[in-house]
C-alpha cells in the first residue's frame, strides 16, 4: 500500500464534477461513473485514453507515492498532516488551462504560483521521514539514465525526481496520445473541461490519498483542511 499527498478540488466541486465524468470514477468515493458521450470520440475511445490517470484518479501530486517507512505508521502520518495542513494559509490557484505535457494532456495554472511551489517543497521535506526507501526495481521505473542532473540528484534524495525546483504542478487528464490524435483530443478536451474553467482554482485542503491494495486505483483518503481553525470557523 502506498500514499501519496495531493491537490485536489473539494468533492462538490464542479472541476471535480467534471474530471470524475471525464475519467469515469470518483476519486473521492472511488465509485466507477458512467463515461462520458462526445461528439468526435467513442466510448471505447475515451475509456483507452483515460485508462492511466482514472487509475490514479483526479489530483496533483505535491509528494509523490510513497510506501510508509518503519516505524512509522498512518495514524502517525495522519495526526502530523492534520496538524501541518492548519499551518499554511489557503490561497487561489491561477485559473487552470489545458495543455499538453509531452504525448499526455493535463491542466496546468495559466501562470506560476509561489504560494504553490512552496507548499509543494515544504510538504516534500516535511514528511520525507514517512517514506520507506526506493527500491532498486522503483528507481528504474523512473527511467533515471533520461533524467537530468538535478531530477536524479531529487529521485534519490526525494523519492521522486519532479520535486523542488523540478516540481510543476499537474492534473493529468489522458494517458500517452498518438501523434495522429493530438489535435482532436485537444479541442475534445477544451470542449470538456472549458465551462469550469476560467476562474482561480482554491486551494484551502491538502489530500492523503491511499493506493488500494499492491497496484490497485488511488482515493482520496482525508482532506486536511488549511489555516487555523479560528478563520476556517469564520469563512
Amino acid at each position: 500500500m502506498r500514499y501519496a499527498i495531493c491537490f485536489t478540488p473539494t468533492p462538490s466541486d464542479p472541476l471535480t464534477l467534471v474530471a470524475a465524468n471525464w475519467l469515469g470514477r470518483n476519486v473521492y468515493s472511488g465509485e466507477m461513473v458512467e463515461p462520458p458521450r462526445i461528439h468526435g470520440l467513442g466510448i471505447h475511445e475515451v475509456a483507452f485514453h483515460t485508462a492511466l490517470p482514472r487509475r490514479y484518479g483526479f489530483h496533483a501530486v505535491l509528494k509523490a507515492p510513497f510506501r510508509l517507512a518503519d516505524p512509522t505508521s498512518e495514524p502517525a502520518l495522519l495526526r502530523d498532516l492534520m496538524r501541518y495542513s492548519g499551518t499554511f494559509t489557503p490561497f487561489e490557484l491561477p485559473p487552470l488551462e489545458i495543455a499538453r505535457l509531452g504525448n499526455v494532456f493535463g491542466l496546468v495554472p495559466s501562470h506560476p504560483s509561489q504560494s504553490l511551489n512552496y507548499l509543494a517543497a515544504a510538504l516534500v521535506q516535511q514528511f520525507d521521514h514517512f517514506r520507506a526507501p526506493l527500491s532498486e526495481a522503483e528507481i528504474e521505473r523512473c527511467d533515471p539514465d533520461g533524467l537530468s542532473a538535478p531530477q536524479f540528484t531529487n529521485l534519490h534524495r526525494w523519492g521522486c525526481a519532479h520535486v523542488m525546483d523540478e516540481f510543476r504542478f499537474q492534473m493529468l487528464l489522458t494517458g500517452p496520445v498518438g501523434t495522429a490524435d493530438i489535435s482532436r483530443m485537444e479541442q475534445v478536451l477544451h470542449d470538456f473541461f472549458g465551462p469550469v474553467l476560467g476562474e482561480p482554482v482554491a486551494v484551502t485542503n491538502i489530500a492523503l490519498m491511499m493506493e488500494e491494495g499492491n497496484g490497485g486505483p488511488f482515493r482520496v483518503h482525508s482532506l486536511h483542511p488549511m489555516g487555523k481553525v479560528s478563520a476556517r470557523k469564520i469563512a
